[in-house]
């Protein structure tokens, strides 16, 4: 009976149940994807910024390392001096992938739940907000040991199983504390997203993207030139400031460990160094064009993404 409640108790807190991520259908509703780039039509359907060559011209950019050189702009790159391409709009399906982080460090929280169980509820949101729209919704959910691909499909089935996969992933059961494990960069899980990813989608990066280094900055800036992206840096209050100063412990589970916050120097380090972290993410998507939202354990999900994404309450 202990073990049972223990387990009900854990439940959405310290892992992720997969009817509760079936039920945010409901609050989906209320979360129509329109990122500030995507312009929607009467008919509902995306009109999007396809780098590539379409029907109707949308505006002229500075030529990169991959562009068809048979949409480049004679008459801007003459005026200008620096070649440049055509962009154009194409009416056209709209694929929505969600890039997952289960990486060891997301499994973390000092407040309401687990950095991997927002993850995957707003994951959960997103897919089901896709399905609603008539989106093919596919994906990649990975941690260090494994990665789940998902090809984007159309349908209510689509979503239900991009909900089993973000439930019944195998980093839920492999958080074994007393097992070391180095947490690897996110550039491999960046590079097969690019596999996955048509030019013109629509793309969400669900991380609190630790250990980004050139390689996955150099992933990003290639997926950011023919997609739209939107970062959601998945945090807890914990990591961005340690507690009053005294004296706390921590435990992993199975180990329990001291913590001293009365050094001063050393809380003021501790918050610079996340301070740090999230500034060069947004320095990051500012060069890039990537829409950033920040997501704290401790705050409303479907609020904090409405109002970041510029949706009413209620909408």
């Amino acid at each position: 009976m202990a073990e049972a409640a223990a387990q009900i108790l854990g439940d959405d807190i310290v892992r992720v149940r997969q009817d509760s991520l079936i039920a945010l259908h409901r609050e989906a509703v209320k979360l129509p994807l329109r990122s500030r780039r995507i312009r929607a039509r009467l008919s509902g359907q995306y009109t999007s910024p396809f780098k590539g060559r379409g029907m109707e011209f949308d505006e002229s950019r500075p030529y990169q390392p991959g562009d068809d050189i048979r949409s480049i702009d004679w008459r801007v790159t003459a005026r200008t001096g620096r070649t440049h391409t055509k962009l154009y709009c194409e009416e056209r399906e709209r694929p929505v992938l969600l890039w997952v982080d289960y990486r060891r460090p997301m499994f973390f929280a000092s407040r309401t739940a687990f950095k991997s169980v927002l993850a995957a509820q707003a994951a959960a949101l997103l897919a089901w907000s896709s399905s609603q729209h008539g989106d093919r919704l596919g994906g990649l959910i990975f941690s260090e040991d494994t990665h789940t691909e998902l090809r984007p499909k159309r349908g209510k089935s689509a979503t239900l199983h991009f909900i089993q996969q973000l439930s019944q992933h195998a980093a839920w059961d492999n958080i074994n504390p007393t097992k070391q494990r180095q947490t690897q960069s996110a550039s491999k899980a960046l590079n097969r997203l690019r596999r996955v990813a048509r030019p013109g989608s629509l793309i969400f990066l669900i991380s609190d993207f630790r250990n980004m280094d050139k390689h996955s900055e150099e992933a990003l800036a290639q997926l950011s030139r023919h997609n739209d992206l939107v970062m959601l840096f998945i945090h807890d209050p914990l990591e961005a400031q340690l507690p009053p100063a005294g004296f706390y412990k921590v435990s992993d589970g199975e180990k329990e460990l001291g913590i001293n916050t009365r050094d001063k120097k050393l809380r003021n380090q501790y918050q610079n160094r996340f301070i740090e972290h999230q500034e060069n993410l947004q320095k990051l998507c500012q060069q890039l064009g990537i829409f950033h939202i920040s997501l704290s354990t401790d705050s409303p999900l479907l609020e904090t993404l409405q109002s970041n994404l510029g949706l009413r309450k209620g909408q």
